[in-house]
């Protein structure tokens, strides 16, 4: 009797919890199709930002505004492109070919305490920033996956690249080219010049800890060689054929 009892829990339980990520599906399925066409208002990263910043007694205002592709400079459009992930026009979502590398390196990198080398692409961080959060190891990547492909396959290549720059956090609560180049160069993103977008790209790697306003002079080295890539990959041709 209480086994049947057990057994009959157990499978409410599970039609329960069926329902439950059934619905939660349906809610980012719509989200996704939404935010193809709508602004995206905040992430997990600026509300924590903000709540991090108001618990140590500091101002909890994020730094943010929306803007369009089509006002956003093509050089911070490189830029962040040659910085984060110079296969973004051409992969799927995922960067395999950077996987593998970082996989190698990596086992290199551990023998000497160093940090590891990540992979993710473009697609991959904006995945994460507007759906997830941060963190979360395995179980994060593991939810972070469908998502990059979805997002792919329903936004295509220029909506991705334009949630990225307006949610990239880019200085202290600070998000997004247009708050960034607001605060750091007295300008609108669509007036960023190719260094200016390449300082950008440079700090996007520790936000927190790097300075596009006051540049130490390993932001100034990145900076040069963002610069350099840019000019590799063809400047802004180089993305002129994404869907």
């Amino acid at each position: 009797m209480n086994a049947q009892k057990v057994l009959r829990n157990t499978k409410k339980w599970l039609i329960f919890t069926s329902k439950i990520i059934g619905v939660l599906i349906l809610l980012l399925l719509f989200n996704i199709v939404w935010l193809k066409f709508m602004p995206v208002m905040f992430t997990s990263t600026m509300l924590s930002r903000s709540l991090e910043a108001m618990s140590k007694g500091e101002s909890g205002v994020i730094y943010y505004q929306w803007t369009s592709y089509e006002q956003i400079s093509a050089h911070i459009k490189v830029a962040v492109v040659a910085s984060e992930d110079q296969r973004f026009p051409t992969h799927g979502g995922l960067d395999f070919e950077a996987i593998k590398v970082a996989v190698e390196e990596n086992k290199t990198r551990e023998k000497f305490n160093m940090p590891k080398r990540g992979a993710s692409t473009i697609s991959q961080q904006v995945a994460k920033n507007v759906f997830l959060w941060q963190g979360g190891g395995w179980f994060r990547k593991g939810i972070e996956v469908p998502i990059t492909y979805l997002i792919e396959w329903v936004w295509g290549k220029k909506r991705i690249l334009e949630v990225y720059l307006n949610v990239a956090e880019m200085g202290e609560r600070t998000f997004g080219v247009e708050a960034a180049s607001k605060r750091f160069f007295k300008k609108n993103a669509v007036a960023l010049l190719p260094a200016e977008g390449a300082r950008l790209a440079a700090v996007l790697p520790s936000p927190r800890r790097f300075s596009a306003q006051n540049p130490s002079n390993e932001v100034l080295y990145r900076q040069n060689h963002i610069f350099y890539q840019m000019q590799l990959l063809g400047g802004y041709s180089y993305l002129e054929n994404m869907r």
